[in-house]
């Protein structure tokens, strides 16, 4: 091991990395907790409305991302386990895969809104200020919650790809993979959090 292996090998902070990262978890499901809320409290309020909303929504395109973040969680925890094995080439196919799915999440939700926008149900839309104040929520929070979740896919993406960059660069190995993990662990929540907005835009109907 040459100095430089040795110096920074000194200032690894494995455990570190890892809290830090379930931490920055943590105060996201606080946000993403609190519009949670918010919609269950309109939701409540307006019952009605919100059903006849969530009928202008795709079902089957959401249903379509879900299994496609479910897959991508799956490949992107398969790339922990192949760098721990050592196989380098099998744990950048996996990210890769993980890369290519996000995309085409991303890619479903650019037809959904689309579609939504070319039918003029978008915010400040005439036919949403002619609509009920309760689908005004409904739709005020879909675009608000969704894209949030959309702007949070685009982060991860990048987040795996930088990993990708320093797998090939050998910066990421068996015995140096939190980083690695650490963006799984965003994948996840990320995963994590469109489990609970699916149902809730998609499924009340």
């Amino acid at each position: 091991m040459n100095d430089h292996q040795v110096h920074i090998d000194e200032h690894r902070d494995d455990e570190g990395a890892k809290t830090g990262m379930w931490i920055f978890i943590f105060t996201e499901l606080l946000l993403f907790g609190g519009l949670f809320i918010a919609y269950s409290v309109y939701r409540y309020l307006n019952p009605l409305a919100f059903h006849l909303a969530a009928e202008e929504l795709d079902t089957t395109l959401g249903t379509i991302n879900t299994v496609i973040l479910l897959v991508s969680s799956m490949t992107i925890a398969m790339s922990i386990s192949a760098i721990q094995y050592k196989n380098k080439k099998l744990t950048l196919i996996l990210m890769a895969v993980t890369m290519l799915l996000a995309l085409a999440f991303m890619v479903n939700k650019y037809f959904e809104w689309s579609g939504k926008i070319s039918h003029g149900i978008y915010p400040g839309s005439m036919t949403l200020q002619e609509a009920s104040r309760g689908e005004l929520l409904f739709f005020g929070l879909y675009y608000a919650m969704t894209g949030l979740h959309a702007l949070h896919i685009l982060i991860g993406m990048a987040f795996i790809g930088y990993v990708m960059h320093l797998v090939v660069k050998n910066e990421v190995q068996h015995d140096n993979f939190v980083i690695l993990e650490n963006s799984g662990l965003y994948w996840h929540l990320v995963d994590l959090i469109w489990i609970f907005l699916f149902p809730l835009f998609y499924l009340i109907t």
